[in-house]
């Protein structure tokens, strides 16, 4: 009796340190690129959807597929908000345990949104946070059972901005290396962009993403790096795009911006523009016909082995 008691004990202790491991920074204490000091705290805010905002600690949350399932591919995901806050939840954990079922690891991005007050060049920091977060990924490959050449990106609205920014901009310095872990490339293998912001250069722009990245008044030269339809190469990686026609928060213009991009570059695209869901549907579950964009995805996946 007192063995299967210790036995107990020791499963439950071993549970509960794995479940403490899910959750990880993405730097090492003190060393966070582009912050100052501030009075600036996280908040979270939870009517129906988790609402974080004011992010001073950048994380990363894992979520594993049981081992027999696992097929090797990963994705990172960067949740929406339009760089003002993150829909933690409706667009990062939920995505998560959904993409588990299929096999896929999913690790939700907490990454901080732009902010005058406790960071240095503002609208550099959220690429600063996604390459950090690839390269950390990739480099707990081994513990994750996933393969490093099969970790990809998947971003909703302003996050499928910073999805996308992470997918043309993979290459940019834009902060000094740390440790080994910022050795290691930082492109993705392939991105999924849901309804994203892509230009800043366009009528067609989320306004509310680009002040919040940019500022009030961006210089023309800004605008233009971060109009990522102007940033595709290449090694742009292989991207499929999902978008509603009837979207009137993030016109449909920005997905067709940037497979026309793509398509100039030779760079392999698919996208899927639905009539009807407007913006921010998420897995769009309670939609007969829109929820399918999660099957095409699956399927698309699997044709880049």
């Amino acid at each position: 009796m007192l063995r299967t008691a210790m036995v107990l004990i020791v499963f439950l202790f071993i549970n509960m340190a794995m479940a403490q491991d899910t959750i990880m920074p993405l730097w090492p204490e003190g060393k966070i690129p582009n912050q100052l000091k501030s009075n600036e705290q996280e908040q979270r805010q939870h009517e129906g959807i988790l609402r974080i905002s004011k992010v001073q600690v950048p994380t990363l949350e894992v979520y594993l597929p049981a081992g027999p399932n696992a097929n090797g591919q990963a994705m990172l995901i960067f949740p929406g908000g339009g760089y003002g806050i993150l829909a933690y939840d409706w667009e990062g954990t939920d995505i998560a345990k959904f993409l588990n079922g299929k096999g896929i690891a999913g690790i939700v991005v907490k990454y901080r949104l732009p902010s005058v007050i406790s960071q240095k060049e503002r609208y550099n920091v959220p690429l600063i946070d996604a390459q950090r977060a690839m390269r950390l990924v990739r480099s707990k490959a081994k513990d994750f059972h996933i393969d490093t050449d099969k970790i990809g990106i998947i971003g909703f609205s302003a996050g499928g901005h910073l999805a996308s920014t992470l997918g043309t901009h993979y290459h940019e310095k834009v902060y000094d290396p740390l440790d080994q872990v910022d050795q290691i490339s930082a492109r993705p293998d392939f991105m999924a962009l849901g309804y994203p912001v892509i230009t800043f250069d366009n009528p067609t722009t989320h306004q509310g993403s680009r002040k919040n990245l940019l500022g009030e008044d961006p210089s023309e030269v800004l605008t233009n790096r971060f109009s990522n339809e102007k940033q595709v190469s290449d090694d742009t990686p292989p991207t499929f795009l999902v978008h509603a026609a009837d979207d009137d928060a993030v016109p449909v213009e920005n997905s067709l911006l940037f497979f026309q991009a793509l398509k100039d570059h030779g760079v392999s695209a698919t996208m899927h523009i639905y009539p009807k869901g407007g913006h921010g549907f998420s897995l769009a579950r309670n939609d007969l016909h829109l929820r399918g964009w999660t099957e095409r995805l699956f399927e698309w996946m699997e044709s880049l082995e």
